[in-house]
């Protein structure tokens, strides 16, 4: 039961919120950016859109290995019993086939993207999720796995 409640949850979670961050690895650091993003169905991808000539999508292409963190918090102290948070971990590739679909997906959720999305230099990433570590009621993490 407790599985469902956590599943209910994430889906609840990557429908409703529009933005996350995420994190990928450069030459030496970590480097971090806020994106819009959309989530499939079965909750397997995560899937979000940058330009070709960001830091973020470089890093994604040396190395495909990233994280997303998408939460509900409203800068607020209730948040700490209230907030949930989910870091999404996987390996990431850019979505070379499809475009016209995930496109009109992505405009459905964020229609104030539409000239971003239809940029030449403007790429869909895919994070395939390999699991998901979900937090709630500030220390409750629940391992949920793809």
């Amino acid at each position: 039961m407790e599985k469902e409640s956590n599943i209910k949850t994430l889906k609840n979670l990557l429908q409703n919120q529009r933005f996350g961050v995420i994190a990928t690895q450069g030459d030496n650091e970590p480097y971090t950016s806020l994106v819009a993003f959309i989530g499939s169905e079965d909750l397997k991808q995560l899937i979000f859109a940058t330009s070709k000539n960001t830091k973020k999508y470089n890093n994604i292409i040396k190395k495909s290995r990233m994280t997303m963190l998408i939460d509900n918090r409203g800068n607020k102290p209730i948040d700490i019993k209230n907030a949930v948070a989910v870091t999404a971990l996987g390996s990431a590739n850019e979505i070379k086939s499809s475009k016209k679909y995930y496109k009109q997906l992505y405009l459905k959720k964020h229609p104030y993207l539409s000239d971003f999305i239809n940029s030449k230099d403007t790429a869909f990433i895919r994070l395939k999720v390999e699991k998901y570590l979900l937090v709630n009621r500030f220390q409750n993490v629940e391992i949920i796995k793809m």
